[in-house]
């Protein structure tokens, strides 16, 4: 299967996107560079350890940007935010907030989010793992169908708490990738799945498993986010922590048109015969100015937290806009934080 490159559609739903604000320090991009691709224009706190309606805002696990141009948050304890994302939201403060669940109504751990062009939220669970489709209120509207191999053990062989993390809907609007946090039973170190799915007529617009391709992290790492760019190409997020040192926040730019279609390999070892998706370091967040943020816990840099979501917010002659956010985990020593980057592609 080839993975099409359509730009008119996606460059369209960003062209919608506002220019997201918020508090934080907005010295000029070009003293801001976290490498010559990437530089990061401010970050905001505003939202950490606050509440909405008696929801707990934080937990961040994906973002989205929706139809209209606001900003979709789903937190990984059952809840879609809807955030204010106007040109004077500066503070993010949320509009809304929806409960989610499964089909027996209990809790979902939601990780991945897609708004489709419908209106509609894909949204994915590392749980099982899932893809469900939800309405704008939270109501189930169906549930996608996952090779087997994908399942957590013993119905598979992914490992708990480490599959569907990231999720992405590509150009053109027919193809669907969620990404593997990390590797299979029986699969090398550090080389992860991407799962695919396509949308046709001859299922009435329903997605389909499709191909599936091999991405390799870099090494203790793994993939918490994944975006497509408007050409077809991914944005993809490593991360790692180690206690006492901190985190580790890395962000790829990886093209799967040419990568091997992995669904009927049983074992991945890093085999000569299998094209992995290329990757092309842009940026190590480390390496970004701190900004004057703050750190809660030790970091190699006080500008880094638990960064798992991200958006592209804005795209024009290959420039990105890019929203980064971290997952606090209801943890006094973590902080929900958004970062705001500019990208060259």
């Amino acid at each position: 299967m080839r993975l099409r490159t359509v730009l008119a559609t996606t460059a369209a739903s960003l062209a919608a996107a506002t220019c997201l604000s918020a508090a934080g320090p907005a010295n000029a991009v070009q003293s801001n560079a976290c490498s010559p691709t990437v530089s990061i224009d401010r970050f905001s706190d505003a939202l950490d350890k606050t509440t909405y309606e008696g929801t707990f805002v934080g937990n961040f696990s994906a973002l989205a940007v929706d139809r209209d141009g606001s900003l979709a948050a789903v937190s990984d304890r059952s809840a879609l935010f809807s955030l204010d994302s106007s040109p004077d939201g500066k503070t993010l403060a949320p509009k809304a907030v929806v409960p989610l669940a499964d089909e027996t109504g209990a809790p979902l751990d939601s990780e991945g989010l897609v708004v489709d062009r419908n209106g509609t939220r894909l949204i994915s669970s590392e749980t099982e793992p899932s893809v469900r489709r939800y309405s704008r209120d939270g109501k189930i509207l169906d549930r996608l169908p996952v090779p087997d191999a994908l399942r957590v053990a013993p119905a598979g062989r992914a490992v708990s708490n480490g599959t569907f993390e990231g999720l992405t809907l590509l150009p053109g609007g027919r193809t669907l990738l969620a990404s593997m946090e990390y590797a299979l039973n029986g699969d090398s170190a550090g080389i992860v799945r991407f799962q695919t799915w396509q949308r046709s007529r001859a299922t009435g617009g329903h997605f389909e498993p499709g191909a599936q391709y091999a991405y390799r992290t870099d090494t203790g790492l793994g993939v918490p986010e994944v975006q497509a760019t408007p050409d077809g190409r991914l944005l993809v997020l490593e991360r790692g922590f180690t206690a006492g040192v901190g985190n580790t926040v890395r962000l790829y730019l990886a093209d799967p048109r040419r990568a091997t279609d992995t669904s009927g390999i049983e074992n991945l070892t890093g085999q000569d015969d299998v094209r992995l998706i290329k990757k092309t370091l842009l940026a190590d967040i480390a390496a970004c100015p701190s900004l004057g943020a703050t750190a809660k816990q030790p970091q190699p840099n006080p500008l880094l937290d638990n960064i798992e979501g991200m958006a592209i917010t804005g795209y024009s002659k290959g420039r990105l806009k890019v929203l980064l956010v971290s997952d606090d985990n209801q943890n006094a020593v973590q902080t929900t934080r958004f970062y705001y980057l500019r990208v060259r592609i």
